[in-house]
């Protein structure tokens, strides 16, 4: 389904043009099955040159709908259809900021019928809509006049569409302005990465991670923050060009990373907030914490030291739980303490671990 449409304007300073009368034919690609024609108070003065050349002034205009009051209709008008017109960068340019100053994000896709007849009819020594529309032998009435020009643009993309016997350059000529290629390629990034728990890292164009996020699935977290519309999550969505992911098995792992990494990259858009500090004393002087590791038959260990949380990492060996000095160089130790033992105590207190094992002074 395809929309003809051609605007008249003020003129005037470029993207401060106001639109004086609009005409918009929907095409089903064999005849108009709607339309809407209307003038456009623009509440702004008209170029001098423009009355002349179209003959709309503002006297015409006093008691035309202004541009908010009809805005609805162009949109139902619109909506699903792929926008043609002669000089279609400029229609959709000024119409889509009419609708910016509504505050209204107006995206359609685009076919301009000067682009398709220099393809499709060529050697024309004039590609301008009067000049062409002469040529073809195609009637216009009313010339810079919104309606007059539509109405033989629909006749000019009836033209096109016979000659494009194989609709290649019609497909391949459309503009997309429905931000496709932008979705496809968040799309790539969240196929990139697994239903699988842990810490995911979004990469900008200089491969710098400008973000950290984590969850039990990191697919459905990444695909989250991609459908939100918030400033800082369009900042995320613009900037990211590559992601890459942890796993970590569990909840108490994926909170442990999550804030010493955070401390450690310190991304631009994550917030950072001052954590409440839980500096009780573990219960017990040395003891080994065991969750579910990233894989069958793995286990994910914290080792707690003098009453303090030594390091963290993954052990494929059981027995190691009696040979410190091994397990030791396969754990990754932590620097800030504090913030270790509030995660790891308020874990503690607050979700039920798979196993405990308290170490006796001899195995120290």
């Amino acid at each position: 389904m395809y929309v003809i449409l051609d605007i008249e304007t003020t003129g005037g300073k470029f993207n401060e043009e106001g639109i004086t009368e609009i005409a918009i034919y929907k095409f089903d690609g064999h005849s108009v099955v709607d339309q809407f024609i209307s003038l456009v108070n623009p509440e702004k003065e008209i170029q001098k040159f423009v009355v002349k050349l179209t003959g709309i002034n503002n006297k015409m205009l006093q008691n035309a709908p202004k541009f908010y009051e009809v805005a609805k209709r162009i949109i139902e008008i619109t909506k699903d259809c792929t926008l043609v017109a002669h000089n279609a960068a400029f229609d959709y340019r000024i119409l889509s900021t009419e609708f910016d100053r509504l505050g209204y994000d107006f995206n359609r896709n685009t076919l301009c019928t000067v682009e398709l007849s220099q393809k499709l009819i060529l050697d024309q020594p004039s590609y301008s809509l009067g000049k062409l529309t002469k040529a073809l032998g195609i009637p216009m009435t009313d010339r810079h006049r919104a309606s007059g020009d539509a109405l033989a643009t629909v006749q000019l993309f009836k033209l096109l569409l016979e000659k494009d016997t194989d609709k290649s350059i019609i497909q391949n000529s459309v503009k997309y302005h429905d931000k496709r290629v932008e979705k496809e390629r968040l799309q790539k990034l969240i196929d990139s990465v697994p239903k699988e728990q842990g810490l995911f890292y979004i990469h900008d164009s200089k491969g710098k991670v400008i973000f950290l996020g984590r969850g039990k699935n990191v697919k459905a977290e990444v695909n989250k923050l991609f459908l939100k519309q918030t400033r800082r999550a369009l900042k995320i969505q613009d900037r990211a060009t590559a992601i890459s992911f942890e796993k970590t098995g569990n909840d108490l792992f994926t909170r442990l990373k999550y804030y010493i990494e955070l401390d450690i990259i310190s991304p631009k858009f994550n917030f950072r907030k001052k954590r409440k500090q839980n500096l009780h004393e573990f219960n017990n002087e040395d003891f080994l914490i065991y969750e579910k590791g990233r894989e069958v038959e793995e286990h994910a260990v914290i080792l707690i030291e003098n009453k303090e949380v030594f390091g963290y990492g993954y052990t494929n060996l059981a027995y190691q739980e009696n040979r410190l000095d091994i397990l030791k160089s396969v754990l990754t130790p932590i620097d800030d303490k504090d913030l270790a033992k509030t995660i790891v105590k308020n874990y503690l207190n607050t979700s039920s671990v798979k196993k405990i094992v308290r170490l006796s002074n001899e195995k120290n």
